[in-house]
């Protein structure tokens, strides 16, 4: 299968120089300050310690949020570090041509995440930020879909596993939703909690 595109929004002439700023100068304007942001980017499945230590050896500022989960072993448990999001690394680096290859070309590196033949968008350091603080609590953590009102969803265990609906609303609060379920065309609600469905 083939991969896809992993630098989509480069034209041949930008990746000719091998100046790393990020700003370009204006004519009768002072120089602008270098500014770095936050991007995700998408990586081979289980590629993702090994890219980290590649990031951190490039000296590139990374984010690799991982929990604490209890292993199962044929005679004993142990607690192991898991990504909280498979196959996602956060990276700060001032995006240019130059400095997106330097993350590009590392081995397991599928693409930056964004729209295709566009430039990624960064991400707002508070939302980096809050989740770092999340993780440095202690609390358990447990990553749920990014579920919307209005968007149709599945019910992945339990006596409705496999059920189709329509999310109806969320309740603030909790970790519980109504979903409006088709059965015999009329819709019956439901609470479930919010890990037990899937977008679709």
């Amino acid at each position: 299968m083939d991969m896809p595109n992993s630098q989509p929004f480069f034209r041949d002439e930008d990746v000719s120089g091998q100046n790393p700023a990020c700003p370009v100068a204006v004519p009768g304007q002072p120089w602008p300050e270098p500014s770095a942001g936050w991007y995700a980017i998408y990586t081979r499945c289980h590629h993702e310690f090994t890219i980290r230590s590649q990031l951190q050896k490039k000296s590139i500022e990374n984010f690799f949020p991982c929990v604490t989960r209890w292993s199962r072993r044929k005679d004993r448990k142990l607690k192991i570090q898991v990504p909280l999001f498979p196959s996602y690394i956060f990276v700060k680096i001032c995006f240019t041509p130059y400095n997106a290859l330097e993350v590009l070309k590392i081995n397991g590196v599928v693409r930056f995440l964004g729209e295709s033949n566009q430039r990624p968008v960064d991400i707002p350091d508070i939302q980096i930020e809050s989740l770092k603080t999340v993780i440095a609590s202690g609390e358990q953590i447990l990553p749920f879909a990014y579920l919307r009102v209005g968007q149709r969803v599945r019910v992945r265990r339990g006596p409705l596993e496999g059920c189709e609906g329509l999310l109806v609303r969320m309740n603030t609060g909790k970790d519980r939703l109504v979903i409006s379920l088709e059965l015999l065309q009329r819709s019956v609600s439901v609470e479930l909690d919010a890990a037990d469905v899937i977008p679709l």
